[in-house]
């Protein structure tokens, strides 16, 4: 009879197991603090593991009243006695000192360093009664007398002459036949959940139905295995607690739970113990990070058509939360993309649907892969359209934060630097500085091209650069085969500002020296403005012929130099660079001056933005 009662109850448990959000929801209520500030508990031990804390408590139980199990913090687990008020905890933990029944290292704790209960399993002692002083002294009093014949259990102190309790042999677990007869018991909600148990611990792969077939029966006994219990394949009702307590403790701390937001017109479940609600900045509602658990989640809501789902693909991968590397998929009325870069792991989902763009992004660290999987199913197989109302366009922007870093409240990929090159021929190699792609892990050209490094000269201080995809060039660098004249109008095209113009300017200046300042030949002193972006950029004279590459502003320990004083390679150090790695570049003798309009033209068309991720 004990045991069909207590495989009762363990059905109760488990098929309440399946309702995962209630029940975190449930358990995150019970560590948040809700309950009376004035319980006070005893600490009589600490576990690093779920089953050594399960021993003890059950332990402990045959012998003392009010045990219960807590998670402490951190991967610990407590056995507690309790509830008291401050007085009885005082005196109740004075006596079973004294009687030898609790280590003398025992303490009085609180309801705040308390988390989710493990046992006894279903219960919520936080929030029954507390025992109050005179109980407990009545209690202690009472049990200073000697114990009546037939008494077993010791529920309080005994006086220091009684003699000292051994402790009891573990209770014996069931037979086999009798763990097949308790789990006759099980609903199909209980087995369900006994599966999704078993799937979580990796265990278990096959579909989760609750029928218990061989892979079950398998997946049951390499549980068993693992944690010395002898593997029938049929688990026990003390080992289904134990199982399903360590789940329920892991999903406790996603804290998932059904959120539905009207005006996004979105349903979906969110690991609300790891993000908060945030703001709306249209079309996006923003959940953040809860403490330190890194974890972010974007809703996506506006009203469009196939063209608005094509545009939001293409522009949430320009964002930081949607790391570079990793799979995309963009069907007719849907997209996925998935990403990773060792920091954050993210996955987002978005669909046509009431005639709206309706989506998600999860973003997780990694190294947390089977709580982010856990979650991520969740999210997937809840997320539903409320029907056809989104996000109005101006949705939280009178709060915005206006940035051109930013998008809707999200920050923009950016790369670690930019700088300006320029194509040496017809098939689009490019010529760079060497500090452009130094330590780079991606090089792109005009921000949607990758190219490779066919080449770097760290003393020359030139990059040759190929792109992935072939590119044609509106115009491409001549180079002039005859000195320049000293002190002619010369102009470097260049991204000055790194990316922030659509285009590259031109920058005027004249050439002041054939030599460096030390008397470098291979370089030319220029009377110009430049900016750190225009480095890479071509030095043109006023017929168009490339004089060479503007070379990053130099530095001097000690000495500062004037303002608008600028170096670059001249045109056979860097036509030497080329030749040596099999380009062969057009030359061409000074010619006419060119009407400035078409040296713009010229110089625009041959100049690229070269840019450095991470």
């Amino acid at each position: 009879m004990t045991k069909r009662i207590a495989a009762a109850l363990f059905t109760g448990v488990a098929a309440s197991l399946i309702s995962l959000p209630a029940i975190a929801q449930q358990n995150s209520s019970s560590a948040s603090g809700v309950q009376t500030e004035n319980l006070f508990w005893i600490q009589i031990e600490a576990q690093p593991t779920l089953g050594e804390a399960e021993e003890r408590v059950r332990s402990y139980a045959a012998r003392l009243d009010g045990v219960n199990g807590f998670r402490i913090g951190g991967n610990w687990y407590g056995v507690i006695l309790g509830p008291y008020t401050e007085d009885a905890a005082n005196i109740q933990m004075r006596s079973l000192k004294n009687a030898g029944l609790i280590p003398r290292d025992s303490f009085i704790t609180f309801s705040s360093k308390l988390r989710q209960q493990f046992w006894p399993v279903g219960a919520n002692t936080l929030n029954t009664d507390p025992l109050e002083a005179s109980d407990a002294a009545k209690i202690a009093t009472e049990s200073s007398q000697a114990p009546e014949q037939g008494d077993q259990i010791a529920s309080v102190a005994q006086p220091d002459t009684s003699p000292t309790l051994t402790e009891p042999e573990p209770p014996q677990d069931e037979t086999r036949r009798e763990a097949l007869g308790s789990e006759r018991l099980l609903d199909r909600d209980g087995r369900k959940a006994l599966q999704v148990a078993l799937q979580w611990e990796g265990y278990y792969t096959s579909a989760i139905d609750g029928a218990f077939g061989a892979g079950t029966r398998r997946s049951m006994a390499a549980w068993q295995t693992d944690r010395g219990y002898d593997p029938t394949g049929v688990l026990t009702t003390r080992q289904r607690e134990e199982l399903l307590a360590s789940f329920q403790s892991v999903i406790a701390s996603l804290g998932i739970r059904p959120y539905e937001d009207i005006q996004a017109g979105i349903s979906v479940a969110i690991p609300s113990a790891m993000v908060e609600f945030a703001r709306y900045e249209a079309p996006f509602v923003h959940f953040d990070t809860k403490g330190d658990s890194g974890v972010r989640v974007v809703l996506i809501s506006q009203t469009g058509d196939q063209d608005t789902l094509y545009g939001l693909y293409d522009i949430l991968q320009s964002l930081e939360i949607v790391p570079v590397e990793g799979p995309r998929e963009r069907k007719k009325s849907s997209f996925t993309i998935e990403g990773t870069d060792g920091k954050i792991t993210s996955y987002t989902q978005a669909q046509l649907v009431d005639g709206t763009v309706k989506g998600f992004t999860l973003i997780w660290p990694v190294g947390d892969e089977k709580r982010r999987n856990k979650v991520l199913q969740d999210m997937k197989s809840s997320f539903a359209s409320l029907g056809p109302q989104a996000l109005p366009d101006n949705a939280g922007l009178d709060a915005a934060t206006q940035s051109l870093d930013l998008l809707s409240g999200l920050e923009i990929r950016t790369p670690e630097m930019s700088r300006s090159g320029f194509y040496v021929d017809a098939k689009g190699t490019i010529l760079t500085t060497a500090e452009a792609v130094r330590g780079c892990g991606r090089v792109t050209v005009n921000e949607d091209y990758v190219a490779d490094v066919a080449a770097l000269d760290e003393t020359r201080g030139l990059a040759l650069l190929t792109p992935q995809n072939p590119l044609a060039p509106l115009a491409y660098a001549a180079f002039l085969t005859v000195d320049p004249r000293l002190k002619s109008d010369v102009a470097v095209a260049g991204y000055s500002y790194e990316g922030r113009l659509s285009a590259p300017s031109l920058t005027y200046g004249s050439l002041s020296e054939l030599t460096g300042l030390n008397g470098e030949t291979e370089l030319n002193r220029l009377t110009l403005a430049a900016l750190p972006g225009d480095a890479g950029g071509p030095v043109l004279d006023a017929g168009g012929a490339v004089m060479g590459m503007l070379l990053p502003s130099q530095s001097f320990a000690n000495r500062t130099l004037p303002e608008g004083v600028s170096f670059a390679l001249d045109a056979a150090s860097v036509t030497s660079f080329l030749a040596e790695n099999g380009v062969t570049p057009d030359a061409t003798d000074a010619g006419a001056s060119l009407d400035p309009a078409d040296l713009n033209a010229q110089a625009v068309g041959m100049t690229v933005l070269v840019s450095c991720w991470k």
